[in-house]
Order: C-alpha cells, then structure tokens, then sequence
C-alpha cells in the first residue's frame, strides 16, 4: 500500500475552488495520461488513462465512487478497476484561512492486490508522488486562470 499527500495554499477564495471542483470538466482532463471521462451519475465517474510506470505502460480505467461531498470543505472518494474490487482511496479537503486565501490537501492512497500486486505497488510508489506533484502544480495554474475569468 502507497500513499501521498500534498497541502496546496492558494490566493483563491474557498467558493472560486469549490465551483471548479464542482465540474469534473474542469480537473480531470489535468491528470496525467488523461485519455477521457465519463461522468455515470452525481456520485460515479469513469475516468480512463495511459499508464506509463517505465516497464509497465497500459490503458487503465478506473471508477470514481464518491463517499461524501461536502462543500465546501471536503470530497473522498474511492477508486475501483473496472471489473476489479477496491483499489484505493482519496480525498480533498479545503480551508478558508481568510477570505481571499485557500489551503487544499488531497490524499491519495493506492494498493494494488493480485499476482502482479507488489510489484505494481514499487513501480506505483515512484510514479505517485511524481504524478500528483504534477497534477498538483497543473491544477494550481488552471485554478488561477479559472480565478482570473
């Protein structure tokens, strides 16, 4: 089992973030290998993408199931493979340290099970921390452009 967590503090009031993370339109496309999403109901979203962890490169499609939605403060949720049980865990929490300044914190926590488990959770480990400094970084900017509208 691998986890992350990342803490962001944004010149961004809470409500400006809430209403882009309220579209999926808005940040799914920003992740990494991003091929498409598909949002199945208000708790469900089909997300899928390129995986490239060096010597293991496939498509993977993951299911986005949300926990709890509670805005403005926090959404969790869990991610499942199509066709696979759970596969891990998240969230993203907001805190408005006054009124025009945000800390976000996401959480992500990832364990790969079956007969090629350990070795996907080593090559996952690198490639996490990697991809949510990136996504982290990428979603500040657009967060900032989506501000500025």
């Amino acid at each position: 089992m691998l986890s992350d967590l990342q803490h962001l503090e944004l010149d961004i009031p809470i409500e400006v973030i809430w209403d882009f993370i309220r579209d999926e339109n808005n940040w799914a496309p920003l992740v990494p290998g991003y091929i498409q999403h598909e949002k199945i109901n208000d708790s469900q979203i089909c997300w899928e993408f390129k995986s490239d962890l060096g010597v293991m490169k496939k498509k993977v499609s993951l299911l986005i199931d949300i926990k709890e939605w509670n805005e403005p403060a926090r959404v969790s949720f869990e991610l499942k493979r199509s066709n696979e049980k759970y596969l891990g865990e998240g969230y993203v929490e907001a805190k408005a340290l006054n009124k025009n300044k945000t800390r976000v914190t996401g959480f992500l926590e990832i364990n790969a099970t079956g007969p090629m488990g350990t070795l996907a959770n080593s090559l996952f480990k690198k490639a996490l921390q990697k991809s949510d400094e990136e996504v982290a970084s990428v979603i500040s900017s657009k967060l900032e452009e989506f501000h500025r509208r």
